[in-house]
């Protein structure tokens, strides 16, 4: 029987590793590969790297007095991620182009997760499932509650479309996508825990897996979406950046509870 997943989500904003409160406010946490390590040691199954920067951005880091390259691009970064980690990274931000996703894959990314682009032209989906296959394209669906509906959202949460979550998932694993990575804008960094009914509606909808991200406050949000819903995954951010050896304690707290996780452990490379 497969396996739930456990992954850690880390958000880069501008070349730094930030933490989100509703889409919104981003505090700096500071090296974007230092917690990728930290992560690879305690066994997360994966990892999401979700670049949340404006357009193109340029980085300076000013890591040079730290003996470090002064890395200016995303890009690099995601290089940077690949070499000190060996579980899958799924990288998303600013992609929009084949050419954009070539890039990161080259890079190291395992997997590409796609959120504007297709919902301007949805035909992109195919076309990168066509190109790199279903398995590598991850559609990330951005939600927020409006006049009761939830509503997929663009542009890191700012522009209503005209989709809601249900439909958008239906549509996106129509056209071809692997994965759906379903996030709350409402519940992001809230420490409300996930928003169980609407899990259980999109998970039982459609027959791609569904990752769980938004609003994770403690470990047993994770066992609340795992043994209510039908969901694949389940990932956070915030609360992986706080506790030493997070990623090995949530672990440890599904599988200590029979959820259908791997057994937890930590290692050193």
């Amino acid at each position: 029987m497969k396996k739930n997943r456990l992954i850690p989500v880390l958000l880069l904003k501008d070349g730094w590793l930030v933490q989100s409160k509703g889409f919104s406010r981003h505090q700096n946490l500071g090296n974007p590969t230092i917690a990728v390590k930290r992560l690879s040691e305690w066994a997360a199954d994966e990892l999401i790297y979700l670049d949340i920067s404006s357009g193109e951005a340029t980085y300076d880091l000013r890591r040079d007095d730290l003996k470090h390259p002064n890395r200016h691009n995303f890009l690099d970064i995601i290089e940077d991620v690949s070499k000190c980690t060996f579980m899958p990274i799924t990288v998303g931000g600013n992609i929009r182009s084949l050419n954009d996703i070539e890039d990161r894959l080259k890079r190291g990314a395992d997997k590409i997760s796609i959120n504007t682009k297709p919902l301007n032209d949805k035909s992109f989906i195919t076309e990168a499932a066509k190109e790199f296959g279903a398995q590598c394209i991850v559609v990330s669906i951005d939600t927020k509650v409006i006049n009761e509906k939830h509503i997929v959202m663009k542009h890191g949460g700012k522009e209503v479309t005209d989709f809601t979550a249900i439909e958008w998932a239906k549509i996106s694993e129509d056209m071809g996508a692997g994965e759906i990575l379903l996030n709350s804008v409402d519940r992001d960094g809230k420490r409300t825990g996930y928003d169980i009914p609407l899990l259980t509606l999109l998970s039982d909808t459609v027959k791609i897996p569904v990752i769980a991200l938004g609003g994770v406050g403690e470990w047993q949000d994770f066992e609340d979406a795992l043994s209510e819903t039908n969901v694949d995954a389940v990932a956070a951010a915030n609360i992986f950046h706080y506790t030493d050896q997070s990623v090995y304690l949530a672990k440890k707290h599904l599988f200590d509870r029979g959820c259908n996780v791997r057994r937890p452990f930590i290692t050193n490379f």
